[in-house]
This record gives structure tokens, sequence and C-alpha cells, in this order.
């Protein structure tokens, strides 16, 4: 029986796995573990039901593109093979003619390997990874406002203590149902939960209060809010004026949002934006989380720090059992983008313009700094210049399904084909493998041992339970090869702990600061929380309490305005097109449809009884969703629980992407997944 975690969502819960034979390995409750005390939902449960199916991966895979067949093949082969192609076009067009993508599912030690590979082996600019479709707006807002983003900058469990829990754009009633325990606790001592959201969801039915404003609108919304806590003397002056600077403009800014404008605007009563504003102003202890919902839009960043204008003016953020946080949406997207893959950053969240960030992580990797590239192009843009003039013509993909997962994906797919050499390393053949050159099998979350870093910013260790499938190899051992292959100066560490022990060293004294972790303390502490310098620091579970990260100690509020979705409904398009998950599925698919136990009812289109009485739909008959972009057909949910403005897509399988924006956020570069315009038709 080993002790791990989940291979899901950024929870990271707690479980144990036992194997007796050949058997598909057991599912038991870690009961110890904090995060979750044994509780799992059904994904988790079920996480061991990859093992059973046939659809594994267990040797690379070549393909002939004079045929168009895959082709198992050895693995020297696989390798001198991607190592000879990207040697070739590295000496014809320059190190940038490749490009890595990596993923927020990784471990720590993967990303690091990953980001180092980029830098040092191939010396290209161009890595990015989907975690920038995730969190990259609150993490951006998050840098802005406190100097450092760490998603929740306090314990999941100290939301039980506040007063009012306010979620923008969350359904972690479905996405992460564990942690909903913690809503219902926070109920049941009096405290109040507030979700908004276009959709009454499954979180919304726990709300007692329920807020349903037009998608892409929650800017506003929290303009108005703020204004109505300025107007009612409401803020906490003292704090604003000991903790924080910027307020005296971000005041004035909100001086035209009264209630009425609000209604216009979001579509949210007046009635219910006075409401709202006199419950967060009347509470000792507020916390405001946010989630996709509000992060994935051209406005994302600016939506954050709306948000977190409003905690500030409460006073709420760094006090106990209050403040704002982002619930981090993938396994590992915390840590994820932390330590190396993302194209601005290098390990322990030190920006790559840094002359002493390059020069501390050379020192470590043993190459000179100079020798680092720079900043490379953003997830979006550096595949949008896949096979183009001034693109990389070579893509190596480690735990993602751009297929699927992309906005406008249509688009992306074809820019995926257009490359001269698109290599994928995932366990199973996923969309975005199943049009790769090269294809190589890669060990899953019980096969492999590796840190995460939850969404609390607690460090945590999955542990190899069971030994993978013969021929399959680990991500680690797929970046040592390609980078001996490709004449690295410095040796590859196949070895998750010591490669979790130089990333130590690389984030030493970085804002990302793992050094005093190790997989002892890990094992022994139940997770250890960045940022933990030296082996005598007991970690930092709650952060901002007595300073914020930027040099002065002060938190920074921001003016933002709103602006509206990049793509506003009109006669040709005339509804809001939102996009989302279900309970039973996570991500692209590619592992949750696989899974015999989960229910996989296919896509589908909901939509409110008036518009399917526009349209003349019927509940469960085919109807077709079009964008600017593409169109897909589904069966039809007649819900009352949508705005009759809104359609809603769940994004799991081919389809729901190729409809969405690629308008993206001048900040962070995140796509506009959650709102477009679209045409609905029976």
């Amino acid at each position: 029986m080993t002790a791990t975690h989940c291979p899901y969502c950024s929870l990271q819960c707690g479980m144990r796995v036992t194997r007796r034979g050949p058997a598909v390995p057991e599912i038991g409750e870690w009961a110890e573990f904090p995060v979750n005390r044994g509780a799992l939902c059904r994904k988790g449960w079920s996480a061991a039901g990859l093992y059973a199916g046939r659809e594994r991966l267990t040797t690379p895979l070549l393909r002939d593109r004079a045929t168009g067949e895959l082709t198992p093949v050895g693995w020297d082969e696989a390798l001198d093979t991607i190592a000879d192609r990207l040697s070739a076009l590295r000496a014809e067009r320059g190190p940038d003619a490749v490009g890595v993508f990596g993923g927020g599912g990784l471990t720590n030690e993967k990303a690091y390997q990953l980001g180092k590979l980029a830098r040092v082996a191939l010396g290209t600019s161009q890595i990015d990874y989907n975690g920038r479709w995730c969190m990259s707006s609150a993490a951006t807002a998050g840098t802005r406002a406190f100097g450092l983003d760490r998603g929740l900058p306090f314990p999941l469990a100290d939301i039980e203590q506040a007063d009012v829990v306010v979620l923008v754009g969350s359904n972690l009633a479905e996405t992460m149902p564990p942690a909903a325990r913690h809503l219902d606790a926070l109920r049941e001592r009096g405290g109040q939960v507030v979700v908004i959201d276009p959709r009454r969801t499954a979180t919304a039915d726990r709300a007692d209060v329920f807020v349903q404003p037009v998608p892409g609108f929650d800017l506003a919304l929290a303009l108005g809010v703020l204004h109505l806590l300025v107007a009612g003397g409401l803020v906490d002056e003292s704090y604003v004026a000991d903790r924080t600077s910027g307020w005296a403009d971000v005041r004035d800014s909100v001086g035209a949002w009264w209630p009425e404008r609000v209604e216009r605007v979001t579509g949210v009563p007046a009635p219910e934006v006075r409401a709202l504003a006199a419950l967060l102003g009347g509470a000792e202890r507020v916390v405001v989380l946010t989630a996709r919902g509000a992060e994935q839009h051209a406005t994302g960043s600016d939506t954050v720090l709306a948000w977190i204008n409003v905690a500030l003016a409460l006073g709420m953020c760094g006090t106990p059992g209050a403040g704002y946080g982002c619930l981090t949406g993938q396994g590992n997207g915390q840590g994820g983008r932390e330590h190396g893959q993302k194209a601005d950053q290098l390990p322990g969240y030190r920006m790559i313009d840094d002359p002493v960030a390059r020069e501390h992580v050379a020192s470590v990797w043993g190459v000179p700094a100079d020798s680092l590239p720079g900043k490379g192009r953003s997830a979006y843009e550096m595949l949008d210049a896949l096979g183009t003039d001034d693109g990389p013509s070579a893509l190596l993909v480690f735990g993602s399904n751009i297929v699927v997962s992309a906005p406008n994906a249509t688009r992306v797919t074809a820019r995926l084909e257009a490359l001269d050499l698109l290599v994928v390393a995932d366990v199973v053949l996923s969309e975005t493998a199943a049009i790769a050159d090269v294809v190589l099998p890669v060990t899953q979350w019980a096969e492999e041992t590796g840190t995460m870093t939850n969404l609390e910013g607690r460090v945590i260790l999955r542990q190899r339970a069971v030994s993978p499938p013969a021929g399959v190899r680990s991500d680690l051992d797929v970046i040592s090869g390609l980078a001996t292959r490709l004449g690295s100066p410095v040796p590859f560490a196949t070895d998750p702990e010591e490669v979790f022990s130089e990333l130590g060293r690389a984030s030493a004294g970085g804002k990302a600061d793992y050094a005093g972790i190790t997989y002892a303390r890990i094992r022994d502490e139940a997770g250890v929380f960045w940022p933990c310098p030296s082996p005598g620091h007991a970690g930092t579970p709650r952060m901002f309490l007595d300073s914020f990260a930027h040099p002065d100690g002060r938190a920074r509020f921001h003016v933002v305005e709103h602006r509206g979705p990049a793509e506003v409904p009109d006669a040709d398009y005339p509804v809001h097109l939102t996009t989302g998950r279900v309970l039973a599925q996570y991500q692209s698919g590619a592992q949750t449809r696989r899974v015999r136990e989960l229910p996989d009812s296919g896509p589908f289109v909901e939509l409110h009884p008036m518009l399917a009485g526009r349209i003349g739909a019927v509940d469960g008959a085919p109807v077709s969703v079009t964008t600017r972009r593409g169109s897909m057909t589904a069966s039809a949910r007649v819900v009352t629980t949508i705005r009759p403005d809104t359609v809603f897509v769940p994004f799991h399988w081919v389809g729901a992407n190729r409809l969405t924006n690629d308008a993206l956020d001048p900040a962070s570069r995140m796509p506009e997944f959650k709102v477009c315009a679209a045409a609905v038709t029976a």
C-alpha cells in the first residue's frame, strides 16, 4: 500500500494505492492527509481505471510520411530520429526553429527539466505550456497586486473561518468536489457563500446568494461593488492607509459605477448589486476566490485585479480567515508555472530577463549566463507561429492534448500539421498524438515518483505504487535521452529526487523558494508550503500576514477599466457562448474518456427554454452552434439554470474549442475561452 495523490485537479487529494498481483490497482482513502481527509470524487476513486484499458501506449511510434501510417519502433530509433531531425533544423534555421510545449499536469521535476532542456540542450526561447490557458490571468494579477503569485496564500481549510466566501466563476462542487465540504462547514457555523456565474451550477445550489451576470462582465460587477463600498463608508481606511498604495486613484475610478449602470452592463439587477456590497461590507472576514470563469478572458487579469481591489478595500488580504485566492485548475498548475516551462521564467519564479536570475540559474546548471536564450512567445502565440517563416518548424509536446484544448482549435491543428516534426509524449494516443510524427509512450502518475504543488502552495509527493508496462519510459528518461543525443554540455539526471534537489538549488532565493524542502520532509509533514528557504524553516502556510512581497511591503491597488468581451453578439451571432467542465471528465478528456467507470455521454449544448423555443430546439435533439471560427453539433440540454442569452458547451471533447475566441489578454496572454458570440440552430 502506497500513500500518493490523485492524478487530476489542483487539490491533489491524498489516496492510497494497493496492487495485488496483475490486477488493476485498488484506490483507498488516506484519511490523515489534511487537504481531503480521505474524501475523493468519482474521478479519484476510479483513477486506476486507465490501467485496465487496451489503449495504453507501450512502444514508440514513428510515422511514415509517404503512407501516413504510424509504425512501432524501438526507443533508440525513435530518439535518434528526433535528435537527428532537431539538429538538422537547428543547423538550418537556428535554435528557435524548435519549440517545446509543456503541461500543468507535469511534476515539478519534469517541468524543471523541460525548461532546462529548452534553454540548455536546445538553446531555444520557444517554450511555454498549457497552464498559460489556466491560471495565468490570476498569476499576473497576483504578482501586480501582492508582488508574488501563489494561488491560495493560505490553506484551503481557512475558508471555513470566513463570514462570507465569494466564488467568481468557480463551480468547485463539480470541478473539485472534496473542496465543497469547506463551504458546507462555513455555512454550518453561520457563514454565507456567494456564487457569481452565468449558470446556476451545483456550486450555486449550495450558495446563499447567487448572482448571474452576462458572461465576460464580472469586472464591471466588481467595479459596481467597490463603488457601493466607497459610497457606504464600508472601506477599511486604516488598513488601506497602513498596508496598501494606489487607493486614491482606484477610489476615483469607480465613481461612475452606480448600481443602475452596473445592471445595464452586466444584467445583474441593481438591488442584487446593492445587497452584495452590503453583505461584503458588513462582514468581518471575507474571502474572494476567482477561477477560470472570471480569468479566461481577454480582460482576465484586469477582472482579477478588480476583485482584488474589493478584497483590499475591505482590509481582507493578509488577514487570518480572509483575503483573495485563485482556485488553480490543473494538478500542478501552481508548481508548473514556477520552475521554468513558461516562456518568460526561470526556476524559482525568476524572470528570464533578470540578469541576476540568469546568473544564479546558469551557475546551478553549469553553463554561461549569456548562453541562455531570452523570453519567448506565449502558448497560443507560439502555436499560431508554427510552420511559419519565423516560427518553430518542430514541436515537442509533453503532457498536453493541444488539438482538443487550444482555442480556435481548427486553426491550431492546421499549424501543428504544417510542422516538419511533431513529437508527442503521452500515455494514450490522444488527438494530438494521433497527428504526430513521433509518439513516445510515457509513465503515468502511479508509475512514477515526483512532486506536485497544489492550489495552496503545498508541495506534495506522488510516490510510485506500481511498475509501468514494459516498453514505457518516464518523461525524465525521455528528456535525458534527447539531451544526450543533442550534445548537451551538461548532464540531465533521471532520478526524480536528484532532480528535485537540483531544483531546490535553482529556486533558492527566488520568490518560489524550495531550497529547504526534501522528499523526507514532505513525507513527514504531509507536504511543505513554499517559500521554504532552508532546512530549518517551517514553510509558509499563510502569506502576507505581516507584509506583502513588494519591496515596500505594501499591496498595490490598480485602476482597471471595463472593456467587455472581445466579441459581442450581433445579428449573425446573437447569443453568448461559454464553456466549462462537467463532473465526470477532466481537461481534454484524454484520460477520463477512457476510464470505464466514468460516464461519457459526449458533448452537449446547454440552453434556456426561451432560446430553445425561439429556434425550435427540443431537449435531447441535435442543435448546431456556430461562431466566426467554426461549428459543432451536439444534443440539446434544455435547462432553466442558464441565462436565456447564453449557451454552454463542455470542452472535454473535440468541438468546443473549435468555436472559442483566440483573442488574448494583453498582460497574461490568456485566450478568451469563456465568452464569444455564437449562433444556435435546431
